[in-house]
């Protein structure tokens, strides 16, 4: 018989694997910019946006702060690293303004989770409390991400077209958001289940939004690959929570 444990590793592994591909799926925007040697109009805001959500949910994740949660460090470690891997390749590439821009977010990042993990440990003494509080901010740094794909939706409305709105990206962030709001059920997480919940149903927004307009979508434009540009403004701000 499957123990409480055992499955909720199982759905936490599942969930790690959806959530990889999603970290992974801005490489094309960041193979373009690699040959092409300039970001072009690419903007950096998504990836910075996430490596603070992934640094919160990496310390949320932590023994000392949410004991067993092992998978939502490494999930997030790993997210982590590729968002770096990505705002490093922009770093080179960018102009004098867009450097000085991620430089300046970074420093503004680095403070800010510095200030958090000393209050964390010095004033929060139990794994409740240290667990209410980082995940608190998760929460409100996930909010705002799952917050970004509105202006998509918003677009698909007015246009009537879902071009802009790839499908296996809308289904992907979909089925992270119901992975992660099982691992949380099992052994009941507040603070994933709504950074996730929120996330499912952003995806089954855009499933419905998908349905009700692919119809409406002009085959050429249905056929037509958004640029990679558009990509990124889409899958760099819909980031797993957990």
């Amino acid at each position: 018989m499957v123990t409480t444990s055992t499955a909720r590793n199982i759905v936490g592994i599942i969930g790690n694997v959806i959530s990889f591909f999603l970290f992974a799926s801005p490489i094309p925007t960041f193979v373009k910019i690699y040959k092409k040697r300039s970001v072009e109009e690419f903007k950096p805001d998504p990836y910075l946006a996430t490596i603070m959500n992934c640094s919160l949910w990496v310390f949320y994740g932590l023994p000392f702060v949410t004991p067993d949660s092992i998978l939502v460090v490494t999930i997030n470690g790993t997210g982590l690293a590729m968002e770096i891997a990505y705002i490093t390749v922009f770093f080179v590439f960018a102009q004098k303004k867009g450097r000085i821009k991620v430089t300046l977010w970074i420093i503004i990042e680095l403070i800010f989770l510095g200030i958090v993990a000393a209050c964390t440990m010095l004033f929060f003494h139990t794994h409740t409390k240290r667990t209410r509080i980082v995940g608190i901010l998760c929460v409100i740094f996930g909010t705002l991400m799952y917050a970004s794909p509105l202006t998509i939706m918003q677009k698909v409305i007015k246009t009537k077209s879902v071009k802009y709105m790839p499908f296996y990206l809308s289904l992907a962030n979909f089925l992270n958001g119901v992975v992660w709001v099982t691992y949380a059920l099992i052994r009941f997480d507040l603070y994933i289940l709504i950074g996730n919940g929120l996330g499912a149903i952003s995806g089954a927004i855009q499933l419905i939004l998908y349905a009700c307009y692919y119809s409406s979508t002009p085959k050429d434009e249905e056929n037509e690959k958004p640029t990679e540009v558009q990509l990124s403004g889409c899958n760099g701000r819909a980031r797993p929570l957990a």
